[in-house]
């Protein structure tokens, strides 16, 4: 399982890539492998703010739905155009074509409360245990 250095991560697997004030935002190679083949995805629109741990979207597998949960809060400046029609990609190449939002960060201290790769890691183990 692949868990990039240089990313932050949230409890709920989520992944964020930070270039100034413009956050990337996907789920994890972890997350993709629990939920098994993604079938739906729905994304928020840009424009939308997205709040911190709050659900900004929908996974579909075939084994289940869940919520996305925001790891930052912000205002959505960019979906990824081509997941609703090939969400299967974020099976593929989660931390790459997978992504899934860009955001502009309202409040870098959202930030500090990520995991590092690392730490993300033993979080994982735990989950496992």
């Amino acid at each position: 399982m692949e868990i990039p250095a240089g990313l932050k991560y949230s409890k709920e697997h989520e992944w964020v890539a930070t270039e100034g004030p413009v956050a990337t935002i996907g789920i994890t190679d972890h997350a993709q492998d629990q939920l098994g083949e993604i079938v739906y995805l729905e994304l928020p629109s840009v424009g939308d703010k997205i709040s911190k741990d709050d659900p900004f979207g929908m996974v579909e597998s075939v084994k289940a739905v869940s919520d996305m949960y925001a790891p930052i809060s912000g205002t959505v400046i960019e979906i990824n155009e081509d997941l609703p029609e090939s969400p299967g990609v974020v099976n593929e190449d989660p931390y790459g074509d997978g992504w899934l939002v860009k955001v502009r960060i309202s409040d870098a201290s959202d930030l500090d409360d990520l995991l590092d790769s690392e730490e993300y890691e033993e979080l994982i183990a735990q989950e496992k245990e």
